[in-house]
């Protein structure tokens, strides 16, 4: 070989398979960059501290999607008069107005609760603090839907009561929830180690990866509650249905206090966030520039001496470009908020088939339960190939597959708007039996949504978690993880805003400009965040350096 070649030479993975075999004693190690780069990234084992955090979190999802699933009929329609179950006779768009501000509520919360859990308490007690809400949120709202209550006209007061007690439960939960089972998961940077015979890295991103993967399938499994509680809502009543979704609450604290003992617990080592805002403080006086809030910037320009390190300030610039990455997800929010609200409402046009027009939804759930593990399968096919497929990569398809599912939804009113018999005012006209008669074009014409919508949320909320947790600094990743659930709560304000023109015969109007919307999000977020993914690795090896100067996490138990 010249020496021209071997300046240029860059080990192949069986090369380094084939010098590592002479040094297996030192496995397993901290591998090196040339391994990073040429050898298969694999999964880490996943403690049984993650696993029971991911099923008690699935009873809570079980509960979620058991409460708000029956909710616009609950809200929309008329008490026993009309084809469709019904409480509270509010109408589409007030229905559609509250079911917004409900979002709105439970995604301003969450930052109440990162306070409380990034500052004082921690994540567990604050979690269990927030189940305590959810659960005196769902008590009050069995007993106001029974037909008892509902005579005495406590519906809607009961309705008002309970939102805020489940909205305050629900934001605790997207707060504290996803960095808690993060805390499960080993720490450290990647190493090396022998699997089946051969060199592996064992990768801490894949890792999350395969974590929040794992528990987006579950709780998507949970949602199927929605089956369940859409028929009973139909046969029985609303409070029977209820009643199912408070039990799973009730087993989902169970399930945490028992295992209470065998969770990683990571108490605050203190409050940071002054700190922080006096760093960002520092910067914007300085041009907005962080560098000049670094120690040896204020002791040598303002004579300064700050209470944190050089390494917090990189911790706090990686913090940021998450949330710029996180904050891009507003129209995504949107989007798929829609299958609480709007295209419960399309269904409800359209023949049912004796399927009640909130059960479809539940396709959704059923469409990631089938999706999940193939996707995961990708990710594993692509990292084996090393083929990089970064989380801006994967954002941007969730933009792409949701903007599609906008534009085939509004293809679906399209044609129930140019059917009979009301053609583009359902249920209005006096070929319709007294609103008995739905447009004539089939429920399951509008599956497709659910599935496509369904592999964007594959993409899109896992992502996210992932994305929130790793970049965001050791002592703040509740915090981070709040102002995504922010975002979602500017899209429900933005839903709010137009919930009056989302009524007939503006739905098809609405649903393409939505797909527009998206698909310009797509590309202008590809264009403006690419570069992101190939700095990946940096951003996360300055947080988990900074993680990993903490003490072992079996200090962290309880």
């Amino acid at each position: 070989m010249s020496q021209e070649e071997k300046s240029t030479y860059t080990p192949t993975s069986a090369a380094i398979q084939s010098a590592a075999s002479e040094s297996l004693s030192s496995l397993p190690r901290p591998a090196t960059e040339d391994e990073i780069s040429n050898l298969p990234h694999v999964v880490d084992h996943i403690p049984f501290s993650a696993w029971a955090v991911i099923l008690a979190g699935a009873f809570e999802r079980f509960t979620y999607f058991g409460l708000i699933a029956p909710w616009q009929n609950y809200m929309q329609n008329p008490r026993g008069l009309h084809p469709l179950p019904g409480a509270l006779n509010l109408g589409q768009a007030t229905a559609t107005n509250i079911s917004n501000a409900f979002f709105l509520v439970s995604f301003l919360t969450p930052m109440i609760f990162a306070v409380m859990s990034d500052t004082k308490f921690g994540r567990y007690k604050t979690l269990m603090a927030g189940l305590a809400c959810y659960l005196v949120g769902c008590i009050v709202l069995v007993g106001t839907s029974t037909d008892r209550g509902l005579n005495a006209n406590a519906g809607v007061p009961g309705l008002s009561i309970c939102m805020v007690f489940i909205a305050a439960g629900a934001g605790c939960v997207k707060a504290v929830y996803v960095p808690f089972l993060g805390d499960q998961l080993k720490t450290g940077k990647e190493r090396t180690e022998r699997r089946k015979g051969k060199l592996v890295i064992v990768s801490r991103e894949r890792t999350l990866q395969f974590a929040y993967n794992a528990y987006y399938w579950f709780t998507n499994i949970a949602s199927l509650s929605s089956i369940p509680v859409t028929y009973i809502e139909k046969s029985y009543g609303f409070w029977q249905a209820y009643l199912l979704a408070t039990v799973a609450m009730v087993v989902g604290i169970v399930l945490f206090l028992l295992w209470a003992p065998k969770l990683v617990k990571i108490e605050p080592e203190g409050n940071v966030l002054p700190q922080a805002t006096m760093a960002l403080t520092y910067a914007a006086r300085s041009g907005f520039k962080l560098e000049h809030a670094k120690r040896s910037y204020q002791a040598t320009y303002f004579g300064r001496t700050v209470s944190w390190s050089d390494n917090f300030i990189e911790e706090i610039k990686k913090g940021l470009v998450a949330c710029r990455v996180i904050f891009s997800l507003l129209v995504f929010y949107l989007v798929v908020s829609q299958m609480y609200n709007n295209l419960i409402s399309q269904a409800g046009s359209m023949i049912l088939s004796g399927i009640p027009n909130d059960l479809p939804q539940a396709f959704s759930g059923v469409a990631c339960i089938l999706f999940g593990p193939l996707i995961q399968a990708l990710y594993s096919f692509l990292a084996k190939h090393h083929i990089r497929f970064g989380p801006i990569a994967r954002l941007t398809a969730a933009f792409i597959f949701c903007g599609l599912s906008m534009a085939y939804a509004a293809v679906v009113q399209h044609l129930i708007y140019t059917s009979g018999p009301c053609h583009s005012h359902p249920f209005q006209c006096s070929a319709s039996i007294n609103g008995k008669e739905p447009n004539h074009v089939s429920i399951w014409v509008q599956i497709p949504v659910y599935f496509l919508l369904a592999i964007g949320e594959i993409f899109g909320f896992v992502t996210a978690f992932e994305y929130a947790y790793s970049k965001a600094p050791k002592e703040m990743k509740a915090v981070v993880m709040a102002f995504s659930q922010l975002t979602a709560g500017l899209a429900s304000v933005i839903g709010m805003a137009i919930s009056p023109a989302a009524k007939d015969p503006n739905m098809v109007i609405m649903y393409s400009v939505l797909a527009g919307t998206m698909g310009l999000t797509a590309v202008l977020f590809w264009w403006k965040f690419k570069n992101l993914d190939e700095r990946d690795r940096e951003l996360n090896q300055v947080v988990e350096e900074a993680r990993t100067d903490t003490p072992d996490e079996e200090a962290g138990r309880a």
